[in-house]
């Protein structure tokens, strides 16, 4: 596996530091508030886990499967709900998490399918940020690192479902998935 990671963009102990300092700013944007989080499977899995570790108030979780790549490397730009969530958030805060934020499409749709059903506010959160590739007008109101455009994998990451175990972020080369 390692074999096929050009560089390492962020260590485990970068991620952890950033994690703790985005859960310290949730915490505080939300004092005394609960919280429902909704993660956007797959990519999320690692960040949600602990990121809700670093959130000191009440956090209620559920997730959400919605996907726009299937197993290629760019976005087909046709959203799909796989999976909805199940938690009334009628007149709660609801945050959404996000591995990656790339052309911005997804976090757009999610947002826009979720405002109808009148939470109290919607935060996004994303782990990563491709801003060359943003096409979309969303606004994320917390994110982890800002990224190159390049193909990134790791801490739940994933090429064709491999490499989301490798505890940081890296560089796929290209001719792994070309």
């Amino acid at each position: 596996m390692l074999e096929d990671i050009s560089r390492i963009l962020f260590t485990e102990e970068q991620i952890k530091a950033r994690v703790e300092e985005l859960g310290k700013q949730i915490s505080a944007d939300f004092k005394g508030e609960d919280i429902v989080v909704i993660g956007l499977l797959k990519g999320c899995f690692m960040f949600i886990a602990d990121l809700m570790r670093a959130i000191d108030t009440n956090v209620a979780v559920d997730f959400m499967v919605v996907s726009s790549y299937g197993s290629g490397v760019v976005s087909s730009g046709e959203i799909k709900v796989r999976k909805d969530y199940s938690i009334d958030i009628e007149g709660k805060n609801v945050l959404v998490i996000d591995d990656i934020l790339d052309t911005g499409r997804t976090l757009a749709f999610v947002k826009d399918y979720l405002i109808v059903k009148s939470p109290k506010t919607i935060k996004l959160c994303t782990l990563l940020d491709k801003p060359e590739r943003k096409t979309s007008k969303v606004e994320v109101d917390y994110v982890g690192f800002s990224v190159p455009d390049e193909f990134v994998v790791g801490y739940g990451l994933d090429y064709d479902e491999k490499y989301r175990n490798l505890p940081f972020i890296g560089v796929l080369k290209p001719e792994v998935y070309k």
